[in-house]
């Protein structure tokens, strides 16, 4: 069986790895396709500091992303409770529902920090009362906040 190859990506392979990653691949394969279309570059000394530069550089921005979002986390739970107005009929029943964007809306109006919308889980909401709702700030941070649903006062 013939050695493998040691190369570091120039670009996202698909089943094989993603830019700056270590790969070990037949030697044909590497000679024919990779380093000729430049997908791939032979590993040195040099380019091998640069991968784990990259990959230092790397951690250190997702260990700053999920701090961030830790912070932003303990600010929502803070707050604690949001409150959000629907039009109200009989036996304290909602028109409609209320939706995650009803949620990040209220986000925004009371703290000032946007959220995305995609993030929040809301139960199934057909009637006044409180709610908890998840919000995801991370794959790894989750805040859970408390969401208020009030009568709407007038015409709203």
């Amino acid at each position: 069986m013939a050695k493998r190859v040691q190369l570091v990506l120039n670009q996202d392979v698909s089943k094989l790895g993603k830019t700056g990653d270590l790969v070990e691949v037949a030697p044909g394969y590497a000679r024919n396709y990779l380093i000729p279309r430049g997908v791939a570059v032979p590993t040195t000394p040099g380019i091998l500091r640069q991968v784990e530069r990259r990959k230092e550089l790397e951690r250190q921005r997702l260990l700053e992303e999920k701090q961030q979002a830790e912070t932003r986390k303990k600010a929502l739970e803070t707050i604690g409770r949001f409150t959000i107005a629907k039009q109200a009929g009989e036996k304290e029943a909602i028109f409609g529902t209320v939706t995650n964007q009803d949620v990040a809306t209220a986000i925004l109006e009371a703290s000032n920090q946007e959220v995305d919308r995609r993030g929040i889980t809301v139960p199934d909401i057909h009637k006044l009362g409180s709610y908890k709702v998840d919000i995801k700030l991370h794959p790894e941070v989750t805040a859970t906040v408390d969401v208020q649903v009030v009568p709407a006062k007038g015409g709203e």
